[in-house]
């Protein structure tokens, strides 16, 4: 059994992850994830651009119920667990990610923030599925 990410392209790896976006080349704005041409002025000159590993947390929300699946790969029914969502300003972009905290008492606006992977679900061939996501650096103590 091997450990394999959610999607292809979205982070360097699971071992010490980096969230993989854009940058253009013309106007510099910052996109995740990647995109072939920039949002901004319409420039087809997009390059890979690693993003911060940390950041600032800037508003969250609790997903109280399964997503639509697909694209959903978590447990759904009784085994589904409430999973806080949030974004996070890494300074020259705010990324839309999961956190590894769902508790509205722990969490608050301008707390740092660290990337890590979290277990998603099992594929069919055995693999842990894993997701990006953020959690509060207190949780390091």
């Amino acid at each position: 059994m091997s450990t394999v990410p959610v999607a292809d392209g979205i982070v360097t790896s699971v071992d010490d992850p980096r969230l993989v976006g854009s940058r253009c080349a013309d106007c510099g704005i910052v996109t995740f994830p990647t995109q072939d041409s920039c949002p901004r002025c319409g420039s087809t000159a997009m390059a890979e651009h690693l993003l911060a590993r940390r950041g600032r947390l800037w508003a969250w929300t609790t997903q109280g119920f399964p997503p639509p699946a697909p694209p959903y790969l978590g447990p759904t029914g009784r085994d589904f667990v409430p999973f806080g969502v949030g974004y996070v300003d890494l300074g020259d972009v705010k990324v839309e990610m999961r956190l590894t905290e769902s508790d509205p008492d722990r969490l608050r606006t301008g707390m740092e923030m660290e990337l890590t992977v979290v277990t998603l679900c099992t594929d069919a061939d055995g693999n842990d599925v894993v997701t990006p996501a953020f959690r509060p650096v207190e949780d390091e103590a």
